[in-house]
């Protein structure tokens, strides 16, 4: 490929509104253009990129055992209807009429498709198991769209379906698919982990993320650096650091706490340690009517240690609040502890609440909490002789760095991912609505279990630049960068001989198999050589009259400091070694 024959069209300075390094680079380096809010169009440089992750998903889905097909972009309610999510997935899903006032959608994903395709198709259990995919684009109506391509409404997924007898080889195709993410992310050439994650709003029982790291990632992982652990912090388990409640030390006693409403400035105040403070937050469950009104409230105080945050996550898989809770109005919270929020705690509540503790706080003896006086905590509180044991003991925090790991094998550490990657085993959540049954062996209808499995081809372009990038511009991994090799001639426009050899080079690397780009734009070194800085390649080839004179290139790497002098027959050969390892 020639510069001449392509488009490379940089920026030296980034659009106004581009905020992370991702959005940015891929703006600066020719890649993306901004269409509307959330939506843009995919330029050369960036559709090579592209395609090279479709390319690497492919080869390894096939691999596995999948089978290609395409579903539509727009996809008839009906479906949605049937599974339920046509009115509960939200407002994210775009919702439209065609000309004769029929509701469709503009798919965010495709599970009510495949379904429908399942249910026609593979109707005995001799075509079982099977697992059908697609790349395709994707929609989904961001409120708030930012960050590049990494929260754009338009985007490219590959989403891949299973489809088996039963829960054992459901769970079969789970593994499989798993090993192929794995293999699939490791030929992208990423930092990344597979961490145990909360299943979220498409459901189902188990669910691993593909957390690609970078400091910059919105979701933090929880790992065990001496062990395989790993989770989404919002699944990580938290457990108690006290083996065993101590007997009480002190005496219950009322202290004042004058505008101190907060667990970090009581401690301050007492002199105490904030790990001695009990937070309470409030929650509050609504029990309705069949014509959706309120019929009964009930308060719940959670509470956790002063130095730890509640997970809403497992609060929401507590008894009693897994249908759905919120956070309770000042109203209900001083109704039932005649006080205002700030000074809260378990003792003295003026109406009945539901106490769930921590499984930390649980085990705590002489702590400090809330008066439900305003300017008035408790200290030397223990359970048992001052308030009666908590409701339900239940893990509702977040881990920290240095909480025991849950396999027993060290402490918690805690780092920064980008999700670009999930594998879900969804069961019959979808296949039961939709009625996707099969013939057993006795002739007798049994219903699918399905697993889904995602990967966001586009969002791994903005993933990857997030983990990768330094002053210059972007820092692709060999197996995803637009081209591999830049050949860059020094005076291509005016030397004769430099051209000669620069197209020699080239043609011998394209000949090899070698995705590489000649620059015969005739630009100045420096600009030339700033552009494919910004662009990533990982390998440059300087060709220069000085060293054509010497027998001798230049080859240096991306991430090198210093270029390598190469004897000019050995130069295609030295390239290749380097991609090759």
């Amino acid at each position: 490929m020639k510069a001449s024959q392509f488009l490379v069209s940089t920026l030296k300075e980034a659009p106004a509104d581009a905020e992370v390094v991702s959005h940015k680079l891929m703006m600066r380096a020719g890649m993306i253009k901004r269409l509307s809010a959330g939506i843009y169009n995919y330029m050369p440089m960036g559709l090579r990129v592209i395609r090279k992750v479709e390319a690497i998903i492919r080869e390894e889905m096939n691999r596995a055992g999948a089978i290609e097909l395409l579903m539509p972009v727009v996809q008839p309610a009906e479906l949605w209807q049937e599974s339920g999510r046509f009115q509960a997935y939200g407002p994210e899903l775009l919702r439209v009429k065609d000309r004769h006032e029929r509701d469709f959608i503009i798919q965010p994903t495709s599970e009510e498709v495949i379904t429908d395709i399942a249910r026609q198709e593979l109707r005995s259990y001799k075509q079982l198991p099977r697992n059908f995919y697609h790349i395709q684009t994707k929609f989904r109506d961001e409120r708030r769209p930012r960050f590049g391509i990494m929260r754009g409404r338009e985007f490219t997924m590959k989403d891949a379906y299973s489809f088996d007898r039963d829960k054992a080889g459901a769970l079969r195709s789970y593994e499989v698919m798993y090993q192929a993410y794995c293999r699939i992310f490791d030929r992208f050439g990423l930092q990344y982990r597979a961490v145990a994650a909360d299943t979220g709003a498409i459901g189902g029982d188990a669910s691993h993320e593909f957390q690609v790291i970078a400091d910059t990632g919105e979701d933090a992982i929880v790992y065990c650096p001496t062990s395989d652990y790993a989770a989404n912090i919002e699944l990580a388990e938290a457990l108690p650091l006290i083996a065993q409640r101590a007997a009480p030390a002190m005496a219950l006693a009322r202290t004042p706490t004058p505008g101190k409403s907060t667990c970090e400035d009581v401690a301050a105040l007492l002199g105490t340690a904030l790990q001695s403070t009990v937070k309470s937050l409030v929650l509050a469950t609504d029990r309705k009517t069949e014509a959706g009104d309120i019929a009964e409230t009930t308060v719940w105080l959670l509470l956790v240690r002063g130095d730890h945050s509640l997970n809403e996550i497992k609060a929401g898989k507590v008894p009693g609040l897994k249908d759905g809770f919120r956070f309770a109005t000042v109203a209900e919270i001083e109704r039932h502890f005649g006080c205002k929020p700030g000074y809260l705690g378990p003792i003295g509540t003026t109406q009945p609440v539901k106490v769930v503790a921590d499984r930390t706080v649980a085990a705590m003896s002489d702590f400090t909490c809330g008066a439900n006086a305003e300017g008035f905590h408790y200290t030397g509180v223990n359970w048992g002789r001052d308030l009666p044991e908590p409701d339900l003991v239940a893990d509702i925090r977040n881990v920290v760095p240095g909480d025991p790991s849950p396999d027993g094998k060290g402490v918690l550490a805690i780092q920064r991912g980008i999700e670009v990657g999930h594998v879900f085993y969804l069961g019959t959540k979808y296949s039961k609505a939709m009625n996707a049954t099969f013939l057993d062996e006795a002739g007798k209808p049994q219903v699918m279990e399905m697993g889904c499995y995602g990967i966001g081809v586009t969002r791994i372009l903005g993933a990857a630049i997030e983990q990768g990038h330094d002053a210059r511009g972007i820092l692709w991994p060999d197996s995803i960068a637009p081209f591999t090799v830049v050949v860059c001639p020094i005076g291509y426009d005016r030397q004769p001989e430099v051209r000669e050899a620069a197209d020699r080079l080239h043609d011998e690397l394209a000949a090899a198999g070698v995705d590489v780009m000649l620059d015969d734009r005739g630009e100045r070194p420096g600009a030339m050589f700033a552009d494919w800085e910004l662009i990533g390649v990982p390998q440059r080839v300087v060709v220069s009259e000085r060293g054509l004179k010497e027998g001798r290139l230049e080859v240096q790497g991306r991430r090198e400091a210093q270029a390598h002098s190469v004897p000019l027959a050995e130069v295609a050969g030295f390239v290749r070694g380097r991609l090759a390892a």
